[in-house]
């Protein structure tokens, strides 16, 4: 079974990020296929409130993923069965997450280094769910492929529909070198789809790791904070033109208002800091600006930064622009 069509783009699962105001922004620029956040398998078995609303569909998502993180088997086996009940194109494991709040209970990228354990979990996923599962690892060594080949292979004959393959180890969490010749020869291990995964930021990067690993799918993570434009870029190739400001502003008044309607203006305000500041980075405003970010309690205060956006961006950045016109985050005057 191919989860993927050829040369998909796919929007990975980022906790306290990859909710359905999220998602909505990430498709009005292309994404089709994405993830939810990544539901802890624990807090979904125990019928936290919270919990449920991360598998939200809204009725215009023709594909979407969620992917369960957990390393207790009865909490993995009753969310498989949970999940059953909802409608998702597939059930993805965790195996690749650093975070330390999830390695600490030895769930994530330390699961995915005890081989044995992460397929026997799995496998219970695979046995109960009705909706075709995948995985997503991380390299497991940066110079000798053959453990990650080895828990790929096993992955497979467990069940697995596709993998995804983080190519850095579980201590470089998001930066540095990403090892795409592991990746390329866990895809040459096995016969089910492999995607590629780590450090795509723009069509370069892309097209960097598409042609060194291999693979025909790849799935982007920080490179899409802030930036939905990516798939845009990554389809459109030499026709695609970044964003102006006012096209940025629209982008951020859109995402931040839904936000709003889906969580209610206190809370939304302060899950949304932290969204603004993704479309503010790399794009030329100042600190002083962004600080102010922090004080944004109620969609007045929304609407009065949002003119500031405008007004407050540096003129330095353009001039900073014509020496590196290939910058990943680009706007366009």
């Amino acid at each position: 079974m191919t989860i993927y069509p050829a040369d998909s783009v796919i929007l990975a699962p980022l906790s306290g990020y990859t909710d359905l105001p999220y998602r909505h922004s990430a498709r009005r620029h292309g994404c089709r296929m994405a993830f939810t956040e990544m539901v802890d398998a624990g807090s979904l078995a125990f019928g936290n409130k919270r919990t449920r609303t991360y598998l939200d569909r809204g009725s215009d998502e023709d594909w979407l993923g969620v992917q369960l993180v957990g390393c207790e088997a009865e909490h993995i086996a009753e969310s498989a069965r949970i999940l059953n009940d909802y409608r998702f194109d597939v059930v993805d494991f965790n195996l690749g997450c650093p975070a330390p709040k999830v390695v600490k209970k030895g769930a994530g990228a330390l699961l995915g280094r005890n081989i044995d354990k992460a397929v026997k979990l799995f496998s219970i996923i695979a046995g109960i769910s009705r909706i075709p599962v995948s995985a997503k690892i991380r390299i497991i060594d940066e110079l000798d492929p053959a453990s990650t080949v080895e828990i790929v292979k096993k992955l497979e004959s467990a069940g697995a529909s596709a993998i995804t393959i983080h190519g850095r180890i579980k201590e470089a969490f998001y930066s540095g070198q990403v090892f795409y010749e592991v990746i390329a020869a866990a895809r040459q291990a096995v016969k089910i789809q492999v995607v590629a995964n780590g450090g795509i930021m723009d069509l370069s990067s892309y097209g960097v790791i598409k042609k060194a690993t291999g693979c025909d799918c790849v799935m982007v993570a920080r490179g899409a904070m802030g930036n939905p434009w990516l798939f845009e870029e990554v389809v459109m190739h030499d026709r695609y033109q970044p964003p102006t400001i006012q096209q940025l502003c629209k982008e951020i008044e859109l995402h931040v208002l839904e936000t709003i309607d889906y969580y209610g203006e206190e809370l939304a305000l302060k899950v949304s800091r932290k969204i603004i500041l993704d479309y503010m980075r790399g794009r030329g405003f100042p600190g002083g600006l962004k600080a102010e970010v922090s004080f944004l309690h109620n969609k007045e205060d929304f609407y009065k930064f949002l003119d500031k956006i405008i007004e407050g961006h540096t003129e330095r950045y353009w001039q900073w622009l014509e020496k590196f016109p290939h910058a990943e985050r680009r706007l366009h005057r």
